[in-house]
């Protein structure tokens, strides 16, 4: 693995430094010049004010807090919220939710080296339930609580909030920190009307495809400023495309294999269970609003109702053609490779890096993999009603109520799989981490469909998660003259989350008798189906004609690998699968999907607000009870058990009730006139992940009674995940607009959820134990541990002359677990250059961002992590009057290449380039 303790700076990265700092040293006379007039004033609007105000917001705050304002939005190259955060010290994002790789858009945030489960996002201070377009993040165990930010356009912010030390007040669930994304309200505007609207075209380099991106907003108040109507609209549609090397997972060649005792050299050696050319190709099209009335009939009365939608239709087709190394090689009892091979030792873990497997007939080299999800999806809505009323000048209350609902659908899979190779022979070479591998099939023919047959047919349909929650909460804040207390906050919050899934249908080869309905398989004849029914695997029902892979697959991947491969279309595909075996009638039902998650939690807390001579700050205690029920799937005959084809399963129910007292002390130091000290202690919690909490949990019964069983799968009685942290941090203002600041932060997760093994007991009746009752197995299952990440945040923002200006952080974080292992989703180093330039008529902007390599999690039971990625991105806007502007963002302009690997480098799991996007618009406004 490359060491990350020293980052290095790319080229693209280096001249946007260089560039910087050469103005910056241009401007010095300038800024001296203007000094000795000290009457000068100079007004600034646009980035510039914005910037300013966000300096403000943050100054001015109690605790440690980052704001980033509507105007730096609107003129930043974001296309929705992540892309604006991930330029925030401590920040960092992702362009994938799990372990599917990532795309090119941002899609979840986190902060201070911890995974984004650990980072709360709220949207004007409360919850929003979370769906998910990739069937992979939809169910199953690494399902996480953070949301996906495609679903949230940055044309809705009216400013963002990150919290990077707790309060009493703020909503818990954020173990490392809270982002609040605060909408605009209605009695905001100035003018009585206003109406904005953005028409635009968005390109994408290597779908080559133009697609429109509308969004529009139309406010409206009355003279007297008691009311205000807001409604704004968004449909923005855009194709992708990702060429990719895929390495499905590391197997071992087993010690007492064949293999190994004919070259013992090979004993314990990892080699690449399947390695495929895999095209995925998407249309996603974001539709929704959000419609916000406001009520204010007094200075002592303000009521606001808001209601959101998002819609995400996220089609998308993925096609792996790939070499099986696990059927080949098969632990070592299977093919021995040639004379050549060569095998890499790093600290001990053997990877063979090249192998030639010569010609045996019959042998199946490659497994080919198409599958269509043509109506995959995610939805979120939200409704709230937030009111404020101040009783006297002394005591004010604020209540909100309201109710969040998402939904994270595939419907739909279309699958066909295809053993490819037969007899062909194969050969591979490991490139390492930043190049794609070489491999090939012998002399097949890729582009060609004549010589493959049919392996199989899979795939879930009908999959729904469903994610709800409500909240109502009270919060009150009385003034008081009580020494150096001057206001005391206090409050209750009452939610209910709930998640579910159904059983989903999983899909086999068809064979279909006179009635339409499956007939059992016979695996004696060559289609798999008895004589006289309708055979799926029968190649007059195959579709005749192909397709075949862009002519310029993986050409920015490196590596020497099959790319002129055919392909049947998704409208193929589906009408394949019409033959396939999708019968309602309950025996294809896949009941290990199945699980459902209640949670109750009710909060109390008091806070009081503190100010002296040259100090300020607030002191408090947060508790909170959570009561948790979760009904998880088993594998084995026990209550309310039902059968189907993937086995007999029953449920259980686990309850626990967890209490958390949170207490928290910020203090604000005014140092001297420009600079301003910080320091913060507190303890938070969040929640385990979905996931970890109700996936699935299989069961292999003990083999006699006198041992205990095991198993694997989700934990229901997980703790929450509890940290004691310390954030200290100085800020210098040193100019209008300007800031240089350093801080440490220090978590301690005292109840980290890592992978590890306990004995539970499970409900048992076997043919060994005949008798069903509680016994004792050891599970691999998500655990409370421990963990620790320590780091520190430098950041540096400042205008040059009138019209420049640059802003650049860094991030560290040490993030490691009880067992000194790296902790999920922690970069051990993050950060972000930019370089502006904005007059009345013309902007720019040119922004670096760059994290170093992260541990991912678990993928196919082996490791999986990123290595280190940069982006470069840019905006050109130019208001041609009052009205109208026009701008143009481009995106991943040095066409990134996402790498990831397993225990290190000569094992790559994934390579993969999206290419660029363009963005055109052209904002009008009245």
């Amino acid at each position: 693995m490359k060491s990350n303790l020293k980052p290095s700076l790319t080229p693209i990265a280096s001249a946007v430094a260089v560039l910087a700092m050469t103005v910056a040293m241009s401007a010095q006379a300038q800024q001296v010049d203007a000094k000795k007039d000290d009457t000068q004033q100079i007004t600034v609007t646009g980035v510039r004010a914005s910037m300013q105000q966000s300096l403000n917001q943050k100054r001015n705050a109690e605790s440690h807090v980052e704001v980033i304002t509507a105007e730096d939005i609107g003129k930043m190259p974001d296309k929705n919220v992540a892309d604006s955060l991930q330029r925030v010290s401590g920040v960092t994002t992702s362009s994938a939710s799990g372990n599917e790789g990532g795309f090119d858009e941002n899609d979840r945030v986190s902060m201070r080296g911890t995974n984004p489960s650990l980072t709360q996002t709220l949207i004007n201070g409360h919850n929003m339930a979370a769906g998910d377009w990739f069937v992979l993040n939809q169910s199953g165990a690494g399902v996480g609580r953070s949301i996906s930010y495609t679903l949230l356009p940055s044309e809705l912010v009216g400013r963002i909030e990150v919290n990077k030390s707790s309060q009493a007040s703020l909503v818990e669930g954020g173990v490392a920190g809270s982002i609040n994304v605060i909408t605009r309200k209605p009695l905001e505007f100035k003018k009585q009307l206003t109406a904005e609207a953005s028409l635009g075209v968005v390109y994408a380099e290597l779908p080559k495809k133009t697609d429109p991106q509308l969004s529009g907003l139309i406010n409206w108040k009355n003279d007297a400023n008691t009311f205000g109507l807001m409604i704004q609209a968004f449909s923005e549609k855009r194709s992708l495309r990702r060429d990719g090397q895929e390495i499905l997972g590391w197997s071992q060649i087993k010690a007492d294999s064949a293999t190994a005792k004919t070259n013992p050299d090979l004993s314990g050696a990892y080699y690449p269970s399947l390695m495929g050319a895999a095209l995925f190709e998407q249309t996603r099209h974001r539709t929704g609003g959000l419609v916000s009335a406001q009520f204010k009939p007094s200075n002592e009365f303000d009521v606001v109702l808001s209601g959101f939608s998002s819609k995400l239709d996220a089609a998308n087709y993925n096609r792996n053609y790939m070499f099986w190394g696990a059927n080949v090689i098969n632990a070592g009892n299977g093919q021995t490779p040639e004379a050549g091979y060569t095998v890499a030792n790093n600290n001990g873990v053997k990877t063979l890096t090249s192998a030639t497997f010569k010609p045996v007939a019959g042998t199946t080299y490659g497994v080919y993999d198409q599958i269509s999800r043509p109506d995959a999806g995610s939805e979120v809505n939200f409704f709230s009603a937030d009111a404020t009323w101040k009783a006297n000048a002394d005591l004010k209350f604020n209540g909100q109520l309201g109710t969040s609902k998402a939904k994270g659908k595939t419907p739909t899979q279309d699958v066909a799989e295809w053993n490819v190779g037969i007899g062909s022979g194969a050969s591979y070479r490991i490139n390492g981490v930043d190049n794609a591998a070489d491999w090939k099939l012998g002399n097949t023919n890729y582009g060609s469909r004549s010589k493959d047959t049919l392996g199989w047919v899979f795939g879930y349909q009908n999959t729904l998660v469903n994610d709800e929650e409500s909240w109502l909460k009270l919060d009150g804040e009385y003034q008081l003259d009580a020494g150096v207390f001057t206001s005391l906050k206090f409050g209750a919050r009452a939610t209910e989350h709930k998640r579910d899934s159904g059983a989903a249908l999983g899909q086999g080869p068809g064979c279909k008798n006179a009635a339409g309905t499956q007939a059992p398989w016979d695996w004696s004849q060559s289609s798999w189906c008895p004589v006289g029914t309708v055979a799926q695997n029968d190649p007059a029902k195959f579709p005749s004609t192909v397709s075949q892979y862009p002519s310029n697959f993986g050409s920015g991947l490196g590596g020497n690998f099959p790319s002129n491969i055919w392909y049947y279309t998704p409208a193929q595909l589906a009408e394949f699968n019409k033959y396939s075996n999708r019968d309602n009638n309950g025996t294809r039902l896949d009941y290990g999907t199945q699980f459902a998650l209640k949670e109750n939690v009710n909060a109390f807390y008091v806070q009081g607000n503190m100010e002296g001579e040259g100090w300020s700050g607030n002191v408090g205690m947060r508790f909170v009870q959570t009561k948790e029920s979760v009904i998880s799937t088993k594998t084995g005959p026990g209550p309310g058990q039902k059968t189907s084809d993937f086995g007999t399963f029953h449920f259980e129910k686990s309850d626990n009730t967890y209490n958390d007292v949170l207490p928290s002390l910020n203090l604000r130091f005014d140092v001297q006139k420009d600079l301003v000290a910080r320091v913060a202690v507190s303890k938070t919690m969040t929640r385990p992940d979905f996931g970890a909490l109700a996936s699935a949990i299989s069961l292999s019964p003990p083999a006699s009674a006198t041992v205990p069983g095991s198993g694997s799968g989700a934990n229901p009685n997980l703790k929450p995940i509890r940290s004691n942290n310390f954030d200290a941090s100085l800020e210098w203002y040193f100019a209008p607009r300007a800031l240089l600041s350093g801080s440490v932060y220090y978590m301690n997760l005292t109840s980290y959820v890592g992978i590890g093994q306990e004995t539970q007991n499970h409900l048992t009746e076997s043919a060994v134990i005949k008798e069903a009752k509680m016994y004792p197995y050891v599970m691999s299952v998500p655990i409370n541990t421990s963990a620790k990440v320590k780091g520190f945040e430098l950041g540096y923002e400042q205008p040059i002359g009138a019209n420049f200006g640059v802003a650049a952080n860094y991030t560290f974080a040490d993030a490691k677990d009880a067992k000194d292992q790296e902790v999920v989703g922690a970069s051990k180093n993050t950060y972000n250059l930019s370089g502006y330039y904005e007059d009345d008529t013309f902007n720019a902007r040119l922004s670096y961002s760059y994290r170093s390599a992260f541990y991912s999690g678990l993928d196919r039971e082996t490791a999986f992590s990123q290595d280190a990625t940069g982006t470069v991105s840019a905006s050109l806007g130019y208001k041609i009057n009052e009205n109208f502007a026009l701008s143009f963002d481009a995106h991943n302009l040095n066409k990134p290449t996402l790498k990831y690997f397993a225990l290190n480098e000569n094992q790559p799991r994934s390579i993969y380039q999206s290419g660029r996007q363009y963005y055109l618009t052209l904002r009008a406004k009245m």
